[in-house]
């Protein structure tokens, strides 16, 4: 999972740094496991914006993740490591014995051909899926739960990972990629290893198309726009601006906008660093 920097043959190559591609084994996806995607355009119902800068894009098909790892008791062999347009990080295809096929998200350093297994009966090694209460303290991991049987919504994206600091009655420590220490139940599972595709963050794309390929439209600065359509707009030539703030005039920076009695609040050990 290297990164290549080309050749300076175009303004658009002067600074593109991009993937190599070459922990990918194939470029077919597994069909029984695609699903169709439709695109809004940023446009709910009514057919109104409520999402800027967003639209265009290439055509996409979601590819079907198993984030909760619930097959239990049967081994499941690597079979391919797959590119996934709709996240950061690498996917694998798992072939279990029974013959069922599944994607879950790659792990750093997982190899096709290596097998894996969930639950009770897996072992602290790289893509396996174990529950809080069995994995040693110390140990790296992500896709994990917050709740039990909801499937892994933390450290998902390419190169994340979560560390287990340690474990309290029936609550796990986690030292989450924010920086935030956190309870979660020992009952929830977790996949060991870190996200594949680390190298992602020093990606640079190049050009503005390639954010067009990924349905990005330019996005403008609010001091440039009217007094009518943003608080920092207006003023006479660049005589503009005033407190960094949203569209909605909520504060941008320092304004804090948690709930102060949010009932995960207790779960929380120690803010992320600011």
């Amino acid at each position: 999972m290297a990164i290549r920097k080309l050749r300076p043959t175009s303004p658009g190559q002067r600074h593109k740094i991009i993937s190599t591609f070459s922990e990918i084994t194939t470029d077919k996806p597994e069909k029984s496991l695609l699903a169709p995607i439709h695109k809004s355009g940023g446009r709910n119902n009514q057919g109104r914006m409520t999402m800027r800068y967003t639209g265009g894009g290439h055509k996409r098909r979601y590819r079907i993740i198993d984030f909760k790892r619930n097959k239990y008791g049967v081994a499941a062999t690597v079979e391919s490591i797959e590119y996934d347009p709709n996240r950061t990080a690498r996917i694998a295809l798992l072939k279990y014995e029974d013959g069922e096929k599944r994607y879950i998200i790659a792990p750093q350093g997982l190899q096709v051909g290596q097998t894996v297994k969930n639950g009770d009966d897996a072992t602290p090694t790289i893509g396996h899926a174990m529950f809080l209460k069995d994995i040693p303290l110390g140990t790296v991991v992500h896709n994990v739960e917050m709740r039990p049987g909801q499937g892994g919504v933390i450290a998902r994206g390419a190169g994340a990972y979560a560390q287990l600091n340690a474990r309290e009655g029936k609550y796990a420590v986690l030292k989450m990629p924010s920086g935030e220490t956190r309870m979660v139940l020992v009952s929830c599972m977790a996949t060991i290893g870190s996200v594949s595709n680390a190298e992602h963050s020093l990606e640079v794309s190049g050009k503005a198309g390639r954010s067009r390929w990924l349905g990005r439209r330019p996005r403008v600065r609010g001091v440039v726009m009217n007094p009518v359509d943003h608080p920092m707009g207006g003023g006479e030539g660049r005589n503009s601006g005033g407190h960094p703030r949203s569209r909605n005039g909520v504060p941008a920076k320092g304004y804090k906008t948690r709930h102060k009695k949010k009932a995960s609040n207790k779960y929380i050990i120690e803010r992320r660093k600011k």
